[in-house]
């Protein structure tokens, strides 16, 4: 499908400049891959209730799909970039696009249970992590030498965006259609971008003759890595020797529990178990999204002037103090207390990220984006379990609001083991004062 084309030598200037540097056409292409992977791993929230109306299957039950899907979604993150090293971006994004179609469009004919782990936990889990940071940060690495800060910032945001845009559409498909409506959406949906990925993707800019955008020469294009999985692992190894990153990877697994694995899971089917419509709490997580974006990126300018171990403090205190009072804001009609809690919540919901890959940047300077990977992973690997307890707690209780104070608790813990994360470059290979023995 792609015809081969003979790069200038390395070193050497393009000869025809376009107007438009091909690099943004691959970043608008990312950004919109990225917004249809925010929806998949969105829309379960919204699939709890008719679920278990139609199947009988008891919340925790459909906690395990989710919980798998939310798991995979983190652990496949930090091997994504090695096998995009490995056999390049197009077919791995393909790949999994297509693990994403056949999982949502099979769980349309599924009758027991295991189909829906199979379809929503395996193939939509595995599929969306491969579209998640490390898609991202492999874009603006290859892409772009200028605007960086700029490209990772828009394609975080392209996250909250697809929120934002599928979480309420898909809301009124399952309210006027049924839970199948939004399955074969999203299915149609991961579908129609993979041609956008075949025709407009490129793993190198000297794949189409050009430097990356800000570079004045062409940069070769490396040869494949084989060894960059075996490097993940091994950085890992060296990563759990540390004291920081288990107060790190600890305190980003409550951050996960807290939005993930509690808020976008849980949100809407607790706001209905106290009568406020389906569609008006996936609205409501909607806004979260919209001021998810303003709260990243004065996040990150904070964290460029502040102590980043301060800033997570305070974040993980202001969530926690947040989710104890949610119960008591939780009724059918949506009232001002309710929308300052989401303006707050949505600003807070990933304003962690800046300050956390700052600190793993300074602790592990050369394998700063592989220990953020497992980092994040941890993350993704809490918000699964809390998918799963929380769907527990609710089938035993008949209530959500053991989980919100629990939640509320553990913010608390992530504050503090944030204060206490070692600042400094370590020595990888030695651990020093900081080896967890």
């Amino acid at each position: 499908m792609t015809q081969t084309t003979t790069p200038p030598p390395a070193g050497s200037t393009s000869a025809r400049r376009p107007r438009i540097h091909p690099a943004w056409w691959v970043a608008a292409v990312a950004f919109v891959t990225i917004i249809g992977a925010a929806a998949f791993t969105a829309a379960p929230g919204l699939l709890v209730g008719p679920l278990h109306d139609e199947f009988g299957w008891s919340r925790g039950t459909i906690g395990v799909g989710i919980t798998l899907q939310l798991a995979l979604y983190g652990l496949t993150a930090p091997f994504a970039a090695a096998l995009m090293d490995r056999f390049g971006i197009r077919p791995v994004v393909a790949v999994a696009l297509t693990m994403i179609t056949l999982g949502s469009l099979g769980t349309v004919w599924m009758s027991e249970s295991w189909q829906f782990v199979l379809g929503w936990g395996v193939l939509v889990g595995g599929g969306s992590g491969c579209m998640a940071l490390a898609f991202g940060a492999t874009i603006t690495t290859r892409w772009f030498v200028k605007r960086q800060g700029l490209v990772s910032g828009l394609l975080t945001a392209g996250g909250a965006s697809g929120q934002l845009i599928f979480l309420p559409v898909l809301a009124v498909l399952i309210g006027e259609y049924g839970w199948r409506a939004a399955s074969v959406t999203i299915a149609l949906v991961a579908a129609a971008v993979i041609p956008f990925v075949m025709l407009l993707l490129r793993d190198y800019p000297a794949d189409v003759g050009l430097a990356p955008y800000g570079a004045a020469q062409i940069v070769p294009r490396p040869v494949p890595a084989t060894g960059a999985a075996l490097r993940t692992v091994r950085v890992l190894g060296m990563a759990m020797r540390t004291k920081a990153f288990w107060l790190l990877a600890g305190a980003f697994a409550i951050c996960g529990i807290t939005t993930n694995g509690l808020i976008r899971t849980h949100f809407v089917p607790a706001a209905h178990d106290h009568g406020m419509a389906t569609v008006a709490a996936a609205s409501l997580l909607a806004v979260i999204g919209i001021f998810d974006v303003a709260g990243t990126i004065f996040s990150g300018w904070l964290t460029d002037r502040f102590n980043p171990v301060v800033l997570l403090g305070v974040y993980y205190s202001l969530r926690g103090v947040s989710l104890i009072f949610l119960p008591m804001l939780l009724a059918p009609e949506v009232h001002i207390p309710m929308v300052f809690f989401i303006v707050f919540y949505g600003l807070d919901w990933v304003a962690t990220v800046p300050p956390t890959l700052a600190l793993c940047r300074e602790v592990w300077p050369e394998d700063a984006p592989i220990v953020f990977g497992w980092v994040l992973a941890s993350h993704q690997v809490g918000a699964g379990l809390v998918a799963w307890v929380g769907g527990v707690v609710r089938d035993v209780t008949g209530s959500y609001d053991l989980v919100w104070y629990a939640a509320g608790a553990l913010c608390a813990a992530a504050a503090l083991m944030s204060l206490v994360v070692p600042r400094g470059a370590l020595d990888a290979h030695r651990g020093d004062s900081v080896e967890v023995h």
